[in-house]
């Protein structure tokens, strides 16, 4: 099977920093929001460079998402920056009224998902995230899984008309797929070959679902992994197309497994083609403090966790 490269560890949400910084130099109708987290969204560079393009609006989310729409109907193109709980639940009707029922072009930029926040408990580890924000008429979900396609979306969503949510994280995770890589949003990217079981992760899960296939392999088991960065709109030919083959498959997501890309995929499966299906996901709660290995490990989370979904789920075949 063919084997990935972790290049070293870096944080998705520098990735997306990083992104900031080359919209700025090459696109000028790029301007940047931020909700008093410039430092954690790493939009220093932006802000340093462009200050004529930046706006500090303070603790003030829900107006700094009217605002961003404001700003769409001049022609801007608006990133907003602040983490994923503000950026959703703290601001869902300002979202919902003003960006999405209007179509406007809106980039909401979402750090610190998940429950690998890490010690800030609870309170800001949004699980329920993807599930707002993909049941939003005309809404782009995208859940990148690492540095490199972080800051590639952060590139390619600026030249797509429309509402977008991008997510990433706050820890360094492992760093595997090409620097220079092409983003195509709703493109699914498939990993590895198999014909045993499909495993379909996004976000930090893509990196744990390859060391599974690893380990899996080594059982005898082949295990195909597919990369779903586009939570909505989902490439449902690819997840056919692998279910078809394997004959059963496993979701992985740092996200409930109510309203996230599980749901998305049975749903799809469901219409086309039943198949027994696993889901590696938080179950219906909320998170803790912990720091963000803990975390993993106690909801889950991990290589181990989609080894034994992927057990579990061949016995179903």
């Amino acid at each position: 099977m063919k084997k990935y490269t972790n290049t070293g560890n870096k944080d998705t949400r520098s990735g997306f920093g990083a992104g900031l910084t080359e919209l700025g130099k090459s696109n000028e109708n790029v301007v940047a929001l931020c909700a008093d987290l410039t430092g954690s969204l790493k939009m220093d560079n932006f802000k340093k460079n462009h200050p004529e393009r930046f706006f500090q609006i303070g603790i003030a989310e829900a107006n700094m998402i009217g605002i961003a729409a404001g700003m769409t109907i001049g022609g801007k193109i608006p990133f907003t920056g602040t983490f994923a709980n503000f950026s959703t639940g703290r601001v869902y009707d300002q979202i919902r009224q003003s960006v999405a029922y209007s179509g406007k072009n809106v980039k909401i930029c979402a750090s610190h998902a998940g429950v690998t926040l890490g010690e800030d408990g609870a309170t800001h580890q949004i699980l329920e995230d993807i599930g707002l924000m993909k049941m939003l008429p005309g809404m782009t979900v995208i859940n990148t899984c690492d540095y490199n396609q972080t800051k590639a979306a952060t590139l390619a969503i600026a030249d797509f008309q429309g509402p977008v949510y991008l997510r990433f994280g706050r820890p360094k995770v492992a760093n595997f797929t090409p620097e220079e890589g092409k983003f195509e949003i709703g493109k699914a990217v498939n990993l590895t070959e198999g014909t045993d079981v499909t495993i379909i992760a996004t976000g930090h899960l893509v990196w744990e679902a390859l060391q599974a296939a690893e380990q899996l392999n080594e059982k005898g088991i082949s295990a195909e992994v597919i990369n779903i960065h586009t939570i909505k709109p989902l490439d449902e030919e690819a997840i056919l197309a692998s279910a078809k083959k394997t004959g059963c498959v496993v979701t992985a997501e740092e996200h409930n497994f109510l309203g996230g890309l599980g749901e998305s995929v049975s749903r799809t499966l469901a219409e086309n083609l039943p198949t027994p299906q696993e889901f590696v996901a938080t179950k219906d709660t909320f998170g803790e403090s912990g720091t963000p290995e803990q975390l993993m490990e106690k909801y889950g989370l991990n290589a181990e966790a989609i080894v034994k979904a992927s057990e579990k789920v061949l016995k179903r075949k």
